[in-house]
């Protein structure tokens, strides 16, 4: 929920539609309540309920329909406009969300998404969701709540609704303890679960620090936007893979000279990547030779480079296993 113009549509555009960002520019204003379902982890159901914002709307809301939209909810998420020039009006309209709820579902979460934080310039931007989150929080009341910065132009939201979903998830930390395990026996650097469909990171496991915090919401994006680059070519890669309907991908693999970079179908609702270091190709030396190049061996060797075969066997292996964690859709 939140009110109109804050951004709810094209946020659930870009994360449960495969929009991108600018395309969203074509939306319109939600009417009433668009109601939508998303199957996540295959027995996993986002129930989705897009609520207009316009006054006429929250209005019908709070009285005639108060029951019937906030009855059983489990997580409310509510988009708040930092560039909105009527804060207490917005305000006024949360605190009666917040009422509904506990009148109605007082076991529920909220989660505050303080959204087109793009527009706030860099150095007012922490201070400014600061203040903004310390009052949502006041007026939440007993009500669990987080709140996040978010902005559809960057990696912002997918680290938003990843947290939210990873919430939902019963079973998650039998998920992770297998996949720490699983790392360990690929001897990865790292091991991250993404959801099929919306390549939102589901879990991960590491051996080694990592000093970029956001890595995963970057790499769904732009696993996500390779998605629909390759949906334009769909002769070029197998059918119904990686996200369905045609254009998807198998597997892809990156390597240069520090690492490889393996994803990979793993379930039948999951992808999952593992990173692997070059940890035997010695010192790059200058001009990014290795030391096999510097010998005049002639061959660009990177020694190490079976393991990617091991880690598609050990994907290969653990599929089954890990069904039974992530159970597949039912018909």
């Amino acid at each position: 929920m939140g009110k109109n113009g804050s951004g709810k549509t094209s946020m659930r555009s870009i994360i449960f539609a495969n929009y991108l960002a600018r395309d969203t520019m074509r939306l319109g204003p939600t009417l009433d309540v668009e109601y939508s379902h998303v199957r996540f982890l295959g027995n996993l159901v986002l129930n989705l309920w897009d609520c207009g914002g316009q006054d006429a709307f929250y209005n019908n809301y709070f009285e005639s329909q108060r029951d019937h939209i906030f009855r059983n909810v489990q997580v409310l998420i509510y988009v708040f406009d930092i560039a909105s020039t009527n804060w207490e009006s917005d305000l006024k309209y949360y605190e009666g969300t917040v009422a509904a709820l506990l009148e109605n579902s007082p076991d529920a979460r909220v989660c505050c998404l303080v959204h087109k934080m793009d527009l706030v310039p860099t150095d007012q931007a922490e201070r400014a969701f600061a203040e903004r989150a310390e009052i949502i929080e006041t007026k939440t009341k007993s009500l669990p709540v987080n709140c996040y910065k978010t902005s559809i132009w960057d990696e912002t939201l997918y680290r938003a609704w990843s947290s939210i979903v990873y919430s939902l998830i019963p079973n998650i930390t039998d998920i992770e303890s297998n996949l720490h395990r699983f790392c360990e026996v690929c001897g990865a650097d790292e091991v991250v679960l993404f959801e099929m469909a919306t390549f939102l990171k589901i879990s991960h496991a590491s051996l080694h620090e990592h000093t970029d915090i956001h890595r995963f919401e970057k790499i769904s994006n732009i696993i996500k936007q390779f998605k629909l680059s390759c949906s334009k070519i769909q002769g070029s890669f197998a059918p119904g893979t990686t996200g369905g309907g045609g254009g998807g991908f198998s597997q892809l693999q990156v390597s240069n000279s520090r690492f490889t970079a393996l994803v990979d179908e793993f379930t039948t609702n999951t992808v999952i990547m593992v990173i692997l270091s070059n940890k035997d190709d010695g010192k790059v030396l200058e001009e990014g030779t290795t030391e096999e190049q510097k010998s005049g061996s002639g061959n660009s060797v990177v020694q190490g480079a079976a393991f990617p075969a091991a880690v598609q066997a050990n994907i290969k292996a653990a599929r089954k296993h890990f069904e039974q964690f992530i159970a597949p859709s039912k018909k």
